[in-house]
């Protein structure tokens, strides 16, 4: 299946970019507003003039929020709404509305390209205060054919509130694409419910979707229906926002493909937590997030066939919600590249706020790569590391088949344990080196950057306090839903766990770790309707409802260990979802300064990496007695030299490639000062 990517490119996305040559990018920019109420926002937009090749094209829409003040919103002034009260209607960009993106062609169809949702947005939620903004990126490549010289740019705005803002950019990336596309045809647009009645479509949503007769123009190879489609409002059984419901496919009257209208992964929302329903299963869409489109490779048609294609949805005999659809076909042309594999996204770790769950983070690096060529890929090799240190490779070994998309789990990152627990933003660089044992045939997608924040460090004892809700309380099961482990991300075992719990139960764990990386990650299982609540939620308040919390904590004293993008406090505290996690570097601090009258004392290594030799400087003493060891990240001492000198060198030849700890003993006291030591030839 096709799917929109969140690939960030250089500029206008900061965070992550894709390699080109400098001109191979041309930005165009496309609607600025301020969505104050629902209706359309036109832009006429200048696109380049036709005959340039271009490898991609993305659409970027930049959601934000402006203060609309207290009395705009909701409807309130406007036709058919009462008068503006700010105790009736305080809210401003507050709700889950539907954004539909058209390209309007002088003389050609009308084209839905992109959709989302807007999030639930109170200014007071950790994530969307006045100043926030999203970044989503859609692949519009199939209609590059279409964006040339003057269009228009519609964002159809549904909401009954002001408060969002949209930005719309292109970007368009000289090259070959993967694929040219002969034609694109829109065929049904609308929202039509089931036994609607406003429709005069004899109480038949089908009506709306009948079969289009079409001909496969020359020089197709494979032609796809696109349907986009995504439930809203409500019945007495949920439909169509939130019952789950099919449609199937029919070609030349046989059904070709069957797909479920639905949605199970809002409680995995990227921007969460939000101040209203976000977590909640929909059909086909989650709020704050991009809506992507069902692609269905209708088989058997070649140039000069005649067919035609329908979409019918399952029989129900309710009314009250309505599905927004927009069908197209997609008419493409033979694969332009045999042998290629390219790079979609950098999922850890990076800044982009649409991998906040993921990140910061430590250890293994996450990437995203397609295969956009012909051949079916068995091996990629990738360079990657941190920018300005040592590069590390890691050959992937998997089945990749043309036009598929996978995700990457890379060998650990060493560097990535070195700059733990320090500030600033560094720079990660990933590149295919090769494909198959050969050269990728394409290079201008082989690399890719992002900005990043190092994970924190931990101290090597805390405590987990953790409470369970009753959300199960009125279940068939006694267990609670929510359950955390704790993991050794090095070797990817579980150290500690609490999982089965009673409800309503509290529980307290005193972890000790070895230095190390890793992960602690909280588990929520589905409850009875299918959705996931986490620990704690808002809309659950009052009833019987007793929510639960989860603690991390010093070993001494009451003090919290901040966990990123969770909330110990306030309104949205314990307020997840499906899920957490918290990346983390532990360091025996038992190889610290343990003698307060030496506070000062500091030691050096450098070149830091280094290859065959290091020098070490140490300052802060009057008379440095003592010695120097070199030590594993496992607190084994590999090699040991005197040190009766401010500056020394040690021959570190013989160490592998990895990171250690550099210390310095002194004989008088027995304190030690250490510095991480990272080897790399």
């Amino acid at each position: 299946m096709k799917k929109y990517i969140f690939l960030m490119l250089a500029v206008c996305l900061i965070g992550t970019s894709s390699k080109a040559a400098p001109g191979d990018t041309t930005w165009v920019q496309g609607n600025i507003a301020n969505l104050s109420w629902y209706g359309n926002y036109d832009t006429a937009v200048a696109f380049p003039a036709p005959g340039t090749s271009y490898r991609k094209v993305y659409m970027i829409f930049t959601l934000g929020k402006y203060n609309c003040g207290p009395y705009y919103s909701y409807g309130c002034g406007q036709p058919g709404f009462p008068a503006c009260d700010s105790a009736q209607f305080p809210w401003c960009g507050d709700w889950d509305y539907t954004i539909l993106n058209y390209l309007m062609i002088p003389g050609g169809d009308t084209l839905e390209i992109a959709r989302l949702i807007s999030p639930y947005a109170n200014n007071n939620a950790p994530r969307t205060p006045w100043t926030w903004t999203q970044r989503y990126v859609y692949d519009v490549t199939d209609y590059a054919y279409l964006l040339h010289d003057a269009a228009t740019m519609r964002v159809l705005y549904s909401g009954y509130s002001g408060g969002f803002t949209a930005n719309v950019k292109f970007a368009f990336i000289e090259g070959t694409p993967d694929r040219d596309v002969m034609k694109v045809r829109r065929l049904w647009t609308g929202s039509y419910g089931y036994n609607d009645t406003t429709h005069l479509d004899s109480f038949d949503i089908n009506t709306h979707f009948a079969a289009v007769t079409d001909t496969v123009p020359t020089g197709t190879v494979t032609t796809d229906l696109k349907f986009l489609v995504t439930g809203h409002g409500n019945d007495a059984n949920g439909c169509c926002e939130f019952a789950a419901h099919n449609y199937q496919v029919m070609l030349n009257g046989t059904s070709v493909a069957t797909k479920t209208i639905w949605r199970n992964s809002c409680g995995l929302n990227e921007l969460y937590p939000q101040s209203g329903t976000w977590l909640l299963e929909r059909g086909n869409w989650c709020p704050g997030a991009m809506v992507y489109p069902n692609f269905h490779v209708l088989p058997g048609l070649t140039p000069g066939t005649g067919f035609n294609v329908a979409v019918q949805f399952d029989p129900y005999s309710g009314s009250g919600g309505s599905y927004t659809t927009e069908g197209h076909l997609i008419y493409y042309g033979a694969m332009n590249k045999t042998l290629d594999a390219g790079i979609e996204d950098i999922i850890a770790p990076t800044n982009n706020e649409n991998h906040f769950r993921e990140n910061p983070a430590i250890g293994q690096p996450v990437i995203s790569i397609r295969n956009s060529g012909s051949t079916t890929i068995d091996s990629v090799t990738f360079q990657y590391g941190i920018q300005d240190s040592a590069m590390q490779t890691y050959t992937w070994v998997g089945t990749l088949a043309s036009l598929q998309d996978t995700v990457i789990n890379l060998a650990p990152l060493l560097n990535l344990n070195t700059v733990a627990g320090t500030s600033g933003t560094y720079n990660f660089i990933v590149t295919i080196m090769g494909v198959n044992g050969v050269a990728d045939a394409d290079h201008t997608n082989d690399t890719m950057r992002s900005q990043f924040i190092a994970a924190p460090v931990f101290p090597p004892s805390f405590r987990i306090l953790f409470r369970t809700s009753n959300v199960n309380a009125y279940s068939s099961t006694t267990l609670a839903q929510t359950s955390w482990v704790l993991y050794d991300k090095s070797n990817n075992t579980i150290v500690r766990q609490r999982s089965n719990c009673a409800l309503s139960t509290n529980y307290t764990d005193t972890v000790s770790l070895p230095t190390g990386y890793y992960q602690l990650a909280l588990y929520d299982s589905a409850y009875s309707d299918g959705n996931y609540y986490g620990l704690n939620w808002w809309a659950l308040a009052g009833a019987g409802y007793s929510p639960g919390y989860i603690q991390v904590r010093h070993l001494t004293g009451t003090s919290l260990i901040t966990m990123n993008g969770y909330n110990y406090t306030g309104s949205y505290n314990n307020d997840f979802g499906q899920g957490f996690t918290q990346d983390f570097y532990v360091t025996d601090v038992s190889l610290g300064i343990s003698n307060a009258a030496e506070s000062n004392v500091s030691v050096e290594a450098y070149p830091n990496p280094a290859q065959g030799v290091v020098n070490v400087d140490i300052s802060g003493l009057q008379n440095v007695q003592g010695r120097i060891e070199i030590m594993d990240m496992a607190g084994r001492a590999l090699c040991s030299a005197p040190c009766n000198d401010a500056h020394q060198q040690i021959n570190v030849a013989d160490l592998t490639n990895g990171v250690y700890l550099l210390v310095y003993i002194n004989n008088a006291t027995g304190s030690k000062t250490q510095v991480k030591l990272l080897i790399a030839k």
